[in-house]
């Protein structure tokens, strides 16, 4: 039997080390394939999360504009009952709210915010024409319809707030890096904040109410 000197290694012995060595490359690539992995999921859950909260915060306007558009049919026809002849802002009403639904359908938010904006400068000169006939200022009905609006006008406000809210942190999200990337690959698409102006005459517009 032959014996082996000290020194000596045999290749039965030395090769799962050598394997092992081989092995060790592919492994770091796999790990790092997966660590990889995991972070880009990371970064689609996040814009997905960000993106689903805009559109629920949408929805929430949605509703109330909704809202707001049933209650203006019997604002007007109550209004028309005491001054009829006031066609001019009757029909500037009625127009407006032709518009606002027929934006709403569209789904242009930025048409929307547009046709909203003279919807709600229309209803402020309706309103204000209960300063001018006393007996319509103390209609019953007219005040319950005041007081409905009102109520929509202000979840209408607040809507629009976290809506505006929640696209900014999509937006940020989707300009960063390297979520910016993600959001490329995956088609995250832009998302317009529903601004209804800042403009002097808007700001000054009449407001519902109750004195």
């Amino acid at each position: 039997m032959r014996r082996e000197s000290p020194g000596y290694t045999s290749r039965r012995d030395a090769h799962p080390l050598g394997a092992r060595e081989s092995m060790m490359p592919a492994l770091i690539a796999a790990v790092a394939v997966v660590l990889l992995l995991v972070f880009v999921i990371g970064l689609y859950n996040r814009l997905v999360r960000l993106r689903v909260a805009a559109e629920n915060g949408w929805s929430q306007i949605d509703v109330q504009l909704k809202r707001r558009y049933d209650l203006i049919p019997n604002l007007v026809e109550t209004v028309k009952g005491y001054a009829s002849h006031e066609k001019g802002t009757l029909e500037a009403v009625v127009s407006a709210r032709t518009r606002a639904v027929a934006a709403g359908n569209s789904g242009d938010i930025k048409q929307q915010a547009e046709a909203e904006n003279m919807l709600t400068q229309a209803l402020g000169r309706l309103i204000a024409l209960s300063e001018a006939y006393p007996d319509l200022k103390a209609n019953q009905n007219f005040l319950s319809l005041q007081q409905e609006l009102a109520a929509t006008e202000n979840k209408i406000g607040f809507s629009r707030q976290h809506y505006n809210d929640s696209v900014g942190q999509y937006s940020e999200a989707r300009q960063q890096f390297p979520s910016n990337i993600v959001a490329n690959m995956f088609g995250f698409k832009d998302k317009p904040y529903f601004d209804l102006g800042s403009s002097a005459e808007q700001r000054e517009a009449p407001k519902v109410s109750f004195s």
